[in-house]
């Protein structure tokens, strides 16, 4: 059975590019969404395995989406990976504090990459991993 993920980001190019990709590699993207509500009402319905979550959600914090999906009684709370196109040194104490698995540079998002981190295995060397 394939990892179920649903992409939060507010930017639909990569969305798309996101989905596409992660798809090719054997992930399937149940759903996406690009504010905090959609993301929640997306992961109650569609109860993905993980949850990619941008950092910077335009208006809105993913870090603050992070703790919300925590806090939330889902039956299956799904695993949080943070991503953004900045680099983890620019966030490391808030995501360190976070409740993500851990994090993820959108240009080394990859289906390896998820598996390998949820797995628990070796992942890039800019993924956090708490």
């Amino acid at each position: 059975m394939a990892l179920r993920c649903l992409i939060v980001d507010d930017n639909d190019h990569f969305l798309a590019v996101a989905r596409d990709l992660l798809e090719r590699e054997g992930i399937a993207v149940v759903g996406v969404a690009s504010t905090s509500a959609d993301a929640i009402a997306r992961v109650d319905d569609l109860r993905p395995d993980v949850t990619l979550i941008d950092i910077d959600l335009g208006h809105e914090s993913g870090f603050d989406l992070a703790r919300r999906l925590d806090g939330a009684s889902y039956t299956q709370r799904p695993s949080v990976i943070l991503i953004s196109a900045y680099a983890e040194k620019d966030f490391a104490d808030m995501i360190a504090t976070s409740p993500a698995v851990a994090f993820l540079s959108k240009s080394d998002i990859s289906g390896r990459a998820i598996h390998e981190i949820l797995t628990g295995r070796t992942a890039p060397a800019n993924a956090g991993g708490h």
